[in-house]
């Protein structure tokens, strides 16, 4: 690519595609030699006012010295990006290093002029936005530490691109040009302005595939049957308010109708603009498919078809191309192997999917990687009998396959200001992006309830479809981090449901208080039970016994919602025997009056056998489904997945959006199912409240962040990771104010007995060997020895026991006062990012999973919470009636240990243990830390697709 006076090789890892501002993608690359006539096709199509605006003279076309000078670069001081659609430039930004006089300079000069030139059809998109992020990164990693640039003050928008981008910067003007200058380190507002971008733009891109104009269904079959002509009658039926193709190059050049719908043999032979794709051929054909589809300018694809990185290492080469060749044309892909995508506003009523029938409408987001689980999922939010029942709806779906590009991502971003959406249910297999996914969900939560069900979270791999970046962590650690984030986790998708009926249809409670009421007892000593069980705080149940009438439940629904006592309602009922029994419409009609006379908190109802309640319960004269009148000649249409209790009553309008509709009362058909959804959404509640306030890193006087640095690296330059040596652990710990107690070896008894002299008595002795290290219970360790014959008891003692001493390695430390032994530890994971970790130490917290984790850096707040989060944090606050322990010191050594680790990245791992906190302080007896040079932190550099 470059020649051979070029000082470096073409950085390959500097390309990368990009979301744009209207959803649509560009590929930014590099500018090389090879770029001559690209460069010049591309300059002939921009105007001369842009022109002008970039040289600040009148410049019709470049010479062949320009040319070679924006061609030719060094990739250090002189370096060009290029943003294409289609293999075509689209725009340009180069930087050329400057020094303190201006002109051209080298390294060690760290300031750089930076100019760009976007094509005025693409003006608009954010293209100059994305090169600035990505021209930055690339200065930054060059040395580079600041930019300047000199605009027309008539180039208004390029002026607005940089003052907008967040950076520290200075203005000037003279002889009549702005002369800006900004430093290229990431601020707080930088990195803001870039996630609001990020999510603007990406949102956007799913908005074009999930609410298109028009649809082409390519890889319809001649005959019934088949993906691609089950598909085009799917959206057909689901009465898609905008234009539908039918697309087969087999089709007779004679036919041009197909089941009512426009067909064609090329998307070439389509006049009209197309929005979607839906892609339904053989693996093998789809390529020549990506191309026609790009060249008519198609936005986004669906693909259904199989084949791809699902089948072996073939397959996942070819998923790699599929993806590099979509994108090439600016297009985005949900799949392949997908099942499809569903949108049911009334404005779209799109029905681009495998599932045969269009779900409700309502109020709940769907995101599955799997196709089976996105029927599954379907078929439980409107089954009216069994299982969870009732009228809940759906707003989009999307089930994205193999998700090599579109991801959960992606759509998280969409739903984030959806306004038809109010719940979002995800069922994930894998995370391509841990570290995005916790800051997206994050943001998430705190507008709308997040519902997440994760698969093969034990198989310790990802199914071989997705392409995902190795974690460390076990799937326990991942999952607290997601609870941090206010993501609901459960662990079935009867859970999921469960959790989604409830949060889309109730309040959220304002605490843990459960009032039970309902004419059964032993009905409502299970739900009380079940309270106990989930951590809820029940009143005493209510026995209506079971002859009480709708009028009687009314009364007490009405007065436990009125109690100030009580943050949730839940009504258990039984069919009753005889004449006079409460019919289930009676009884629903008498549970939503009393509910919506008190609005605020939630009720849900336990039902045994009642499946006309259940579905009486969701139903309300204001949000009833109507029928609507499906497309002519549809009527009676048979469908080959009916078994999968899809609802066979015709396809209802939009549910009304009204407050009643938000009150429909969830029915479960078990106490177990009922509480466990309610315990998520009070501890969901919970999250809410905390993270309006999340608390503040607090700064400490003692802490030498600089002489750490300078340590670290003096350490790191003996190689490139290494675990650190007990002076120089307790050295770099000691500059963050955490000071560990001294452990001298003894190698012998008059070593030992050496020791004790210099630390004085009392003392303990300790094997350090692997197998005894931090295993108290295993004997290796001998306490309050108070004299040099203590001692040498103590230690022939333990080389009796396991061994000679070269194998035992004792120690010998100073006795610290008696408390409580903890554990904390933190760790940089490639995926998730730094975590920090407590629970206490010993085997049985190690045996019961007893760790408590949170994202770095911790919060005051969040150090607070961690240590109460364990089940064996009652040792900690006076258990049984023991003395209470110094949490407010723990909490520090916390705070103090995420600091360390988020000021220096290089600490990839830090382990206290154990930790004794006293009544007053606390002892860090034993430490290690271990170093290396930090892993690559995508979510601080530029925006960018993940790479294929």
């Amino acid at each position: 690519m470059q020649s051979a006076s070029d000082r470096h090789e073409y950085p390959a890892h500097w390309e990368a595609d990009v979301v744009l501002r209207d959803g649509g993608t560009a590929r930014i690359r590099p500018i090389t030699v090879d770029d001559a006539e690209r460069l010049v096709s591309f300059y002939e199509q921009v105007s001369d006012e842009s022109k002008y605006y970039r040289f600040f003279a009148p410049y019709p076309r470049l010479s062949a010295k320009d040319v070679h000078r924006f061609t030719h670069h060094d990739f250090v001081d002189r370096v060009g990006l290029a943003a294409t659609v289609g293999g075509e430039f689209i725009a340009t930004v180069r930087y050329d290093r400057i020094g303190a006089d201006g002109m051209p300079a080298s390294a060690p000069a760290d300031e750089a002029e930076v100019a760009f030139l976007v094509q005025d059809a693409h003006q608009g998109r954010g293209v100059a936005s994305a090169l600035l992020e990505h021209i930055g990164a690339v200065a930054r990693e060059r040395g580079i530490r600041r930019f300047a640039a000199e605009v027309l003050p008539a180039n208004t928008k390029m002026i607005k691109v940089f003052t907008d981008a967040g950076y520290t910067q200075k203005r000037s003007f003279e002889d009549g040009v702005v002369r800006l200058e900004f430093d290229l380190e990431p601020t707080d507002r930088s990195l803001a302005v870039q996630y609001a971008r990020e999510q603007r733009a990406e949102a956007r891109s799913v908005r074009r595939l999930l609410v298109p104009g028009s649809v082409a269904v390519i890889g319809v079959g001649r005959a019934p049957g088949g993906v691609g002509r089950s598909v085009l009658g799917n959206i057909r039926d689901a009465g898609f308010t905008g234009r539908l193709y039918a697309v087969n190059r087999a089709f007779p050049e004679d036919l041009k109708e197909l089941d009512g719908v426009p067909a064609h043999r090329s998307m070439r032979d389509i006049e009209e603009q197309v929005d979607l794709a839906v892609v339904a051929v053989p693996a093998e054909y789809v390529p020549e498919v990506v191309t026609d589809c790009g060249e008519h300018g198609v936005q986004g694809l669906v693909v259904l078809s199989a084949g791809y990185a699902e089948s072996g290492p073939d397959g996942r080469e070819r998923q790699r191309e599929l993806v590099r060749h979509a994108r090439a044309y600016g297009m985005r892909i949900i799949g392949p192997n997908a099942f499809g995508i569903i949108n049911t506003s009334a404005d779209v009523r799109l029905n681009a999917s495998l599932a045969p029938e269009m779900p409700r409408p309502g109020r709940i987001g769907l995101f599955a990687q799997s196709g089976a689980i996105g029927i599954a999922l379907l078929s439980r939010l409107h089954r009216r009998g069994g299982g969870v029942t009732g009228v809940t709806g759906v707003s989009t779906l999307v089930s994205s396959g193999n998700r090599a590009d579109v991801s959960g991502n992606d759509v998280l971003q969409y739903w984030y200001d959806d306004p038809d959406t109010d719940v979002v249910l995800m069922y994930l297999e894998s995370i391509g992006n841990p570290r995005k996914f916790t800051r997206l969900a994050r943001r998430t939560a705190a507008a709308k309830p997040l519902v997440v069900v994760q698969g093969a979270r034990h198989g310790g791999a990802a199914p071989q479809g997705h392409a995902v970046r190795a974690t460390r962590l076990p799937h326990a650690t991942v999952s607290a981090l997601l609870r941090q984030a206010g993501v609901i986790r459960v662990d079935t998708i009867t859970e999921l449901v469960d959790a989604g009926l409830l949060l889309a249809r109730q309040p959220l409670p304002t605490g843990p208080r459960v009032a039970i009421l309902g004419n059964s007892e032993s009905l409502g000593l299970l739900t009380y039970d079940a309270c106990l069980s989930e951590g809820l705080r029940p009143l005493p149940p209510l026995d209506l016994t079971t002859g009480a009438s709708a009028a009687a439940f009314h009364e007490a629904l009405s007065r436990a919602l009125a109690d100030e006592t009580c943050d949730a309602v839940v009504v258990t009922a039984i069919p009753a025997i005889g004449g006079a029994s409460t019919g289930d419409a009676e009884l629903a009609q008498a549970l939503r009056s009393a509910a919506e006379r008190v609005p605020g908190k939630p009720v849900l109802v336990v039902h045994v056998e009642l499946g006309g309640l259940a579905e009486a319960l969701s139903a309300a004269a204001s949000t009833a489904p109507q029928a609507v009148t499906k497309a002519p000649g549809l009527a009676g249409r048979a469908h080959p997945f009916r078994p999968l209790d899809f609802p066979a009553d015709p396809l209802p309008e939009p549910s009304d959006t009204s407050e009643d509709a938000s009150r429909l009362i969830p029915a479960y058909p078990a106490a177990e199912r009922a509480i466990r959804a309610l315990a998520e959404a009070v501890k969901y509640s919970q999250w809410r409240r905390d993270a309006a306030d999340p608390g503040r890193v607090p700064e400490y006087e003692n802490i030498d962040e600089k002489g750490a640095a300078r340590l670290i690296g003096g350490l790191l330059a003996r190689g490139q990771g290494l675990t650190l040596g007990t002076d120089e652990t307790a050295d770099l710990l000691g500059k963050y104010g955490i000071h560990v107690h001294r452990a001298l070896h003894a190698p012998t008894p008059d070593d030992a007995a050496d020791a004790a002299h210099t630390l004085g008595y009392p003392v303990a002795l300790k094997a350090t060997a692997p197998h005894l290290r931090h295993r108290a219970d295993l004997g290796g360790v001998r306490l309050d020895l108070a004299d040099e014959e203590q001692l040498r008891r103590a230690y022939t003692e333990l080389t009796e026991l396991f061994g000679r001493p070269e194998e035992l390695r004792p120690v010998v430390q100073s006795m610290a006062p008696r408390g409580v032994d903890t554990v904390v530890r933190a760790v940089i994971d490639p995926a998730a990012g730094a975590v920090l970790s407590f629970g206490l130490a010993g085997a049985a917290s190690q045996l019961l999973g007893d760790m408590a984790h949170r994202l770095i850096p911790v919060t005051d707040r969040e150090a607070t919470s961690i240590i109460r989060s364990i089940r064996t944090a009652p040792l900690l606050f006076g258990w049984r009636g023991s003395t209470p322990v110094d949490t407010a010191a723990l909490e520090e050594l916390l705070l103090r240990v995420s600091r360390l680790v988020d000021d220096h990245p290089e600490v990839v791992a830090v382990t206290l243990e154990p930790v004794v906190v006293a009544t007053h302080g606390l002892s860090v007896l034993g430490a290690s830390v271990r170093l290396a040079p930090p892993p690559a932190r995508d979510d601080l550099g530029p925006r960018t697709l993940p790479a294929y």
